[in-house]
């Protein structure tokens, strides 16, 4: 998992963008290009090694005292991404509640990565996030299945990817909120 990157839009929006830790897709990629075509990989979660890695991002996160200022968590509603936002922000079962984020995470479509012939990019529908991520709030999408994910050679055009990205941040210029994390696929 990359670090956490910020940029700072004036005085007024802090988004702290974090790529998920690493998924069983991510693994089986290293090795080839084949498994992401595989619907054994739909909708990837994460490997052994990206729960290691939200275990260590968590401790960062605390240790800095960045959970303290987070007024929301914006994350992909893909597997691996919501996997890595919880597990950072809410911690693990049994833990010490105190250190608990209190920011609510928020599922959101228009912040999921390039779309295109990877079945490991398709995400399940939304009744099945609800029963895996009570915590999360997925009243900002709209279709219960993925209907932006088309399959076989059709890939997210460049354009349509930055139209997407252009739409989100209009949603989020205006309103309140000055300090965000951000998950997404990359």
């Amino acid at each position: 998992m990359e670090g956490i990157a910020a940029a700072n839009f004036g005085r007024r929006k802090l988004i702290h963008l974090v790529r998920h830790a690493q998924g069983k897709h991510n693994l089986e990629a290293e090795k080839s290009r084949d498994p992401l075509t595989s619907f054994d990989y739909l909708d990837a979660e994460l490997s052994p090694l990206g729960w290691q890695q939200v275990r260590d991002q968590r401790k960062d996160v605390c240790s800095t005292g960045l959970l303290k200022g987070i007024e929301v968590v914006i994350s992909s509603p893909m597997s691996r991404t919501l996997q890595t936002a919880v597990g950072i922000f809410h911690g693990e079962d049994g833990e010490d509640s105190t250190i608990v984020c209190r920011a609510p995470i928020i599922a959101y479509e228009l912040c999921r990565e390039r779309l295109g012939k990877f079945e490991c990019d398709k995400r399940r529908s939304i009744s099945h996030y609800r029963s895996c991520f009570p915590a999360v709030d997925f009243s900002l999408i709209e279709n219960e299945d993925d209907v932006l994910w088309k399959g076989g050679d059709q890939i997210e055009t460049h354009e349509a990817v930055r139209a997407r990205a252009m739409k989100f941040t209009q949603c989020f210029k205006n309103c309140e909120i000055r300090s965000v994390f951000l998950f997404s696929e990359r």
